[in-house]
Order: C-alpha cells, then structure tokens, then sequence
C-alpha cells in the first residue's frame, strides 16, 4: 500500500531526528506543520512558526532537508514554507526554498603526525583553549531560567560565525552559570571542529597580558595573536570599565574578528547599558548580536542541578535534604556545589548520616549573608519578649489573639531573615505546616501595608536584631 504524503513527511522527520541531537530537533524541526504536496510539481508545503525559523532552516539545515525528502519522496523535490507572520490573525505567507547547500564539516587532519611542509610555517600554531572541559552542555541542566542562552549557546558551538548571533554577549548575576555556559560553548566548538582556535581568557588575564606587553613593547603581537583566534571568550568584561587603554585595544581585536567572520563570546555581569566607563563605540558593537540574560535559577532548576551532580558523583543526599539545599542557597549554583561538598566532609569526618540537621548547619557557614546569620530560637526569643508570651504559648495550639499574633510576626521574620523553607520554619514553630507559614506571612504583610502603628512595632523588633534593614 502506497504511503500518503504525510506519512512521507513524518518519515522525513524521523530520518532527519535520527542526525541531529534532540535540542536540535526540538528546536528547529518539531514545530514544522506538513501543509500539503503537489505530486504533478513535486512540490512539498510545510508551515514554519516564524520567518526566523524559516532562514535559519534555509542556511543550516538544506543539505539535511534535501537529503531527507529524496530518501523519502524521491529526488528533485521542492521544499517551500508557508511562514506564520501573525498567529493572532492566522495571517502567512510563502517562500520557495533554495537549492541545496554545502554545510561547513570540521576540517581532517591530514597530516597527523607527520613533518611540517613549508606551506605549514605560517600557519598559527595550536594553542591551549583554556576551556575546562567538565562544564559541558551535558552538565548544564536547563531550566526556565537559562533556557534561551542554553539554546542559542549551543547553535553558535555548532556553527561558530555563522548566525547572527554574533557577538553574543551573555549577562547575570554571581553563580548562576555564565563561565558554565560559554565554557560549554568552547567546549562544543572544538568538539566539532578541531582546527578552528579556540581561546577562554578571563577580563583580569587579558589585561594583565596587555600591560606586559606594553611593558616589553611588544603590543602588536598581542593583538596579532589575538586576531588569529577564531572563536573569542571573554569572561567578567565588566572589569574592563576602569581600564581605557585595555579597551582601546578590544576595540581593535574586536573589529577585525568581526569583519572576518569570527565568534566573539562575551560574558559580563551587566548588561551592556550599565557597564559605565565603556565608550559607546565599543558598547554598540557588544549590542549589535545577541544580549541574553541568565538568571539566577529557581527552586526546580537547583533540585535538578542537586540531582544531577548526585547521579554524576554517585553521592546519595535525601530528598527533604536536596529540598532544603535548592531553597536555602541564594539561587547560586556555586552555593550549591559548595554546601554539598561540605556536607560530605562533615559526614566523613564525623561519620554522621546526611540529614536535615547537617544541611542546616553547613548552610549557615556556606551560604554568605550579609548579616549575622539569624536561627528561628532568636526571632522567637525576641518576638515573644516584645510581647510578653512565652514559646510554650507560642507553640500551643490555642487560638488566643496575643498567641496568634505572636506565631504569625515570628514565621514572617523567620520566611524574611532565615534560609529555611517554608516547611521548616513551621515544624520549629510549634509543628505547623507551610500553608500555616504562608498564611501567617500573608497576613502580615497586608497588616503592614495598612497599620502604621503595627509597622513601626516591627521596626521595633528588627532593630533588636542589629540587622540592616
């Protein structure tokens, strides 16, 4: 029985997610719409979600597609899109595909060890890349957070010059994965193509060779070696603000890898309008490619990372634990490496069980805070001191106004000042659960909102914490 188009089609997308990777797949192949097929043209119809997947398909991805519909439909098939330009309004239009193209391989070396030819002398010699080849794509667990970056991070490895997202400039706070990311990068480049010159350099490094170079008067080979690289990384640039004469020459790096089709990967913790002190020039340019923001990851995002860097080092760390550990660490993941390599001295040493107990105690050396860490027995010491009850009382399950006040303010500044879940703080405050916590917290925060007497109350009893508001 003859197969119908569609079916065609759909073996066309199995062909095609059997050669490349499943980000990939998902990315640019899974939301392809089979429209319809001409047999007497030989033309097929599929429907894109946008005209940027469109022209990405049409420059990465033709060899790929051709090859895929002549295993399946027959040779000399037309591929042409029908590009969605307005969801809302069902509004598209069509674009004839282009002829199959040659997509870049990475280069064979062709002369492994043997002697150089003269034709090899002016060739740049091989350099060490700097990458730390453990922060990989597969050890950067995507999330909501990074999910962008991860993506687009990935496209550049694989085809480095090539889009438009060049430069990609990639900023975020402390910890959340920026080195990780254009580590992978680099990581996946020189996976791919071998040949090309990869180089990770830290902001702090690149000036520090810049100023010995001013020093032994030899800038402009600096700079010449700094052109030969193919796929720039430039880490924490925000360094550079201070710095005008190591801007200066960025600047001119910058522009020749630019005009020769080179990858610039910049990593900073601003973005590019904040990072003051920069000449304009050079500010326009870090804008003129791609600017992704990765935030700090969520509580999900850190569970995950916990569960992976489990799995990865065959450590076994209870689920209450790993909970704890994603609520408790700022959304750093440098936090969370490092309280679980502190909790594994600590149960080595003291031969002691992984427990909710120790994560507690190795959070508060751990993680930084800018105050002196606070425990709930301080807030309720204080809170039931400025109102005259007991932690008996506190604790009771009576229904009592001064009770229930008391219960509710101690939960509020435990959510605010502690890094304790939810969960936590209710167990410790007379065996409640979180939805109490949460109601308590909610409750006076309207409070707050509305009763000045009662906000200065708790102005009152934070000030007792010595705590910078």
């Amino acid at each position: 029985m003859e197969k119908s188009p569609k079916a065609l089609w759909d073996n066309c997308l199995k062909l095609i997610k059997e050669n490349v990777t499943e980000q990939q797949f998902r990315t640019w192949f899974a939301t392809l719409v089979f429209e319809q097929y001409d047999e007497d043209s030989r033309t097929l119809l599929v429907q894109v979600p946008s005209r940027y997947v469109y022209e990405y398909l049409e420059q990465y991805y033709v060899q790929l597609l051709s090859m895929a519909l002549r295993r399946c439909f027959g040779a000399q098939v037309q591929l042409n899109y029908r590009i969605v330009v307005d969801k809302k309004h069902h509004l598209t239009i069509d674009e004839a595909g282009s002829e199959p193209v040659n997509i870049e391989e990475p280069a064979r070396t062709e002369r492994a060890n043997k002697a150089p030819t003269a034709l090899d002398a002016a060739v740049p010699q091989d350099l060490n890349p700097q990458l730390d080849k453990h922060k990989t794509f597969q050890s950067f667990i995507e999330g909501d957070s990074n999910k962008l970056p991860r993506t687009v991070g990935l496209t550049i490895a694989e085809h480095p010059g090539k889009s438009t997202f060049n430069p990609f400039f990639v900023f975020g706070p402390s910890g959340c994965g920026k080195t990780h990311l254009i580590n992978a990068i680099g990581v996946r480049c020189k996976e791919m193509y071998p040949q090309k010159r990869v180089l990770y350099v830290s902001a702090r490094l690149f000036q520090v060779q810049f100023t010995d170079a001013t020093r032994r008067n030899t800038v402009n080979d600096f700079i010449h070696f700094y052109q030969t690289i193919d796929v720039l990384i430039v880490d924490d640039i925000q360094e550079w603000a201070t710095s005008p004469k190591t801007l200066d020459t960025f600047f001119h790096v910058f522009n020749h890898l630019f005009r020769n089709g080179k990858q610039i990967i910049l990593a900073s913790d601003r973005p590019p309008v904040d990072l003051q002190g920069m000449k304009d020039r050079l500010l326009t340019r870090f804008a003129c490619g791609l600017i992704a923001e990765l935030e700090k990851p969520n509580t999900q995002l850190c569970i995950d990372i916990l569960k992976s860097k489990c799995r990865r080092d065959g450590l076994k760390i209870p689920e209450d634990v790993i909970q704890f550990i994603a609520e408790s660490a700022n959304g750093s993941v440098r936090d969370l490496e490092g309280v679980v390599n502190q909790l594994l001295a600590y149960s080595v040493v003291y031969n002691s069980n992984i427990d909710i107990h120790l994560a507690e105690r190795v959070i508060q050396r751990a993680v930084k805070i800018d105050n002196k860490p606070l425990t709930v027995d301080d807030i309720l010491e204080k809170v039931c001191g400025h109102y005259g009850v007991t932690q008996q009382n506190v604790f009771s399950r009576s229904r009592k106004r001064d009770y229930v006040l008391v219960r509710q303010v101690s939960m509020y500044l435990a959510q605010k000042y502690t890094k304790m879940p939810a969960a936590r703080i209710g167990q410790l405050i007379g065996g409640r659960d979180h939805s109490t916590v949460i109601h308590s917290c909610s409750t006076v925060e309207q409070r707050l909102k509305i009763d000045k007497a009662f906000h200065a109350e708790l102005s009152s009893i934070e000030n007792s914490f010595k705590l910078k508001k």
